[in-house]
């Protein structure tokens, strides 16, 4: 792999729908915090690739007490995260310095399958943009002004992550002022004019966000080899 890889999880939520006043990113899932299990997804890039991990600034001390509790030692490199996280993933570019491919993940997708990482690192080293999505596959509907109607579905996909993007287009893409129309990096690099290149996600890969999620995650990581 002569590609230089820098994986940057984001972890800046503090887990208020999931109904804990522990950020979700710390939860226990099979007997470890969820945010290891997100690491071990990626572990084919273990000593092979950087990995910067973005967290709140209240939170750098519990995650390294958490390491040191559950013999935590993937090397990592911590980022002070932002008030969003387009500030929070701009502050990790600012440690990359060389030229490669940055996969940008959301620290609660622990599920994310090898196959997902592989087609969008296949997909970004030829066209520069990756973007991991799926079909929707309940119906959709359109609502303004009270009222609503039906759209096609099949015109829209769910957007996942890992995004990943050749390191030159992200940080030119990051050099715009802040808008909030930027949900995720996906975004902020399309404002530039770059073409985007979908890959097809994978169903499991959900973003943990209310309690049910949980058992789900723990479910899915039992049951696999």
């Amino acid at each position: 792999m002569n590609t230089k890889i820098y994986i940057v999880l984001v972890a800046g939520g503090k887990g208020l729908r999931v109904g804990s006043h522990e950020p979700k990113q710390f939860l226990l899932v099979a007997g470890r915090p969820l945010l290891m299990h997100t690491f071990d997804a990626f572990s084919k890039f273990y000593g092979k690739a950087e990995f910067l991990l973005v967290l709140p600034e209240l939170e750098i001390g519990r995650w390294k007490h958490l390491c040191a509790e559950y013999d935590f030692f993937v090397q990592h490199q911590i980022v002070e995260g932002g008030p969003t996280r387009y500030h929070s993933v701009k502050n990790a570019l600012s440690l990359i310095r060389d030229n490669g491919l940055v996969f940008i993940h959301d620290a609660v997708r622990p599920l994310v399958s090898e196959q997902t990482i592989n087609d969008c690192f296949q997909v970004a080293s030829i066209h520069g943009t990756a973007v991991p999505v799926t079909q929707v596959t309940d119906s959709l509907r359109q609502v303004e002004n009270g009222i609503s109607q039906a759209v096609d579905r099949n015109k829209y996909r769910l957007v996942q992550t890992p995004q990943v993007f050749r390191s030159e287009i992200l940080k030119k893409a990051y050099l715009q002022a802040y808008h909030d129309t930027f949900t995720d990096d996906a975004s902020v690099v399309e404002n530039t004019g770059q073409p985007l290149h979908l890959v097809e996600g994978n169903a499991d890969n959900i973003k943990v966000t209310r309690p049910g999620d949980l058992g789900f995650v723990e479910a899915v990581l039992s049951a696999r080899p």
